[in-house]
């Protein structure tokens, strides 16, 4: 049984950890962080060294959630003896298939029976067009439609990732009524960041958030899911607000579907609950944060973590540059540090995208 994360824990362990077990995907997906590639490369971390660091994740004094990812983890050929290996060590673990002919239902129902607990699917528009000029090829839509019906058949839990750009931004509506039949527990809905494939997308402009943020906060309140943001912190700024609540200092809280019990209302953010280990063994923050903090196997994981001067500074929001450093909401929302350091170079600079201007 996991206990419950707390902001206690930030110092001292994660609350999910990204590994990326291969860049690998038969995919060209336009916003791809990764930049994936048919074939893996030849340096990504072996099966010895996979289970080493599993075994590291699962040493944190409070274990993290372990998301697979990729590229698309279902090309790793050794992915079932990961998945089983993490599950035996005590970790919860999800999975990030990509909408290939490799996910099927009968590869769900085999990771499922090693020990996933979640699936995290991507739906980036509410038809077909869309969805398949994201996907690069036409027939995406209709598989990942396919992947969801799979996952409900066998009963396993389901995020749904949306990656929000100019072409998909008028079909928020749509694709949060399309996911209400669908069954899943979450809607994770991700603002883009400019990097890998996604600096050849526009990123919507910064007051288009406030506009996003509300129609996400009306579906939180009354689709049969949970909503959250990610890359948007900002959007627990923007619900504290419809609550009332005008200060959010450290121990700020905020409802982001809680009242469905699906979320840890955190001020979790990259470098902070947030870690991520490369196909090739690089410690990064975040995914979408690519400063490399030390390398898999020669650091620890649980040290970088615990004590490298970038993730320690990530995790002090006074330290922020710019409004951020100041903010009323810094604790609970801390900005995207991905965001500030893609667009200006430094993670501790203040969110490029939001308009809030501080009330202090």
């Amino acid at each position: 049984m996991h206990v419950q994360y707390t902001e206690a824990d930030f110092n001292n362990s994660p609350l999910m950890f990204y590994y990326e077990t291969t860049q690998a995907c038969d995919l060209v997906c336009e916003h791809c962080r990764a930049s994936a590639k048919q074939a893996a490369d030849l340096h990504e971390l072996s099966h010895d060294k996979s289970l080493a660091l599993i075994d590291q994740i699962a040493s944190f004094p409070k274990p993290p959630t372990l998301v697979l990812t990729g590229g698309d983890p279902l090309k790793r050929r050794d992915l079932l003896d990961l998945i089983r290996h993490a599950t035996q060590a005590g970790l919860q673990v999800a999975l990030t298939p990509s909408a290939t002919p490799l996910a099927t239902r009968e590869a769900f129902a085999a990771v499922r029976d090693a020990g996933v607990s979640r699936l995290g699917i991507s739906l980036d528009g509410a038809d077909q067009a869309v969805h398949d000029a994201f996907r690069g090829w036409t027939g995406s839509f209709e598989r990942t439609m396919g992947m969801l019906a799979n996952a409900r058949q066998l009963d396993m839990a389901v995020q749904v990732n949306t990656s929000v750009t100019r072409r998909n931004f008028h079909q928020l509506d749509a694709i949060a009524e399309l996911l209400a039949d669908q069954g899943i527990a979450m809607w994770s809905v991700f603002f883009l960041i400019p990097v890998g494939r996604g600096l050849e997308q526009e990123r919507i402009r910064p007051e288009e958030y406030e506009l996003a943020f509300e129609r996400l906060w009306h579906h939180a309140r009354s689709k049969p899911y949970g909503v959250k943001t990610t890359e948007a912190p900002h959007y627990r700024r923007y619900v504290l607000q419809q609550q009332g609540n005008p200060l959010a200092g450290p121990g700020g809280r905020v409802d982001e579907g809680k009242h469905r019990g699906h979320r840890a209302p955190l001020g979790v953010w990259d470098g902070r609950g947030v870690m991520f280990v490369s196909h090739v063994g690089e410690i990064y923050p975040a995914g979408f944060l690519p400063i490399v903090c030390g390398r898999v196997p020669d650091d620890s994981v649980v040290a970088t973590y615990q004590n490298h001067p970038t993730f320690l500074a990530l995790r002090n929001a006074d330290g922020f540059h710019g409004k951020c450093g100041y903010c009323e909401y810094r604790w609970t929302c801390g900005g995207s540090r991905a965001r500030a350091y893609a667009v200006t170079g430094d993670p501790l600079e203040s969110e490029p995208d939001c308009v809030y201007i501080p009330q202090v």
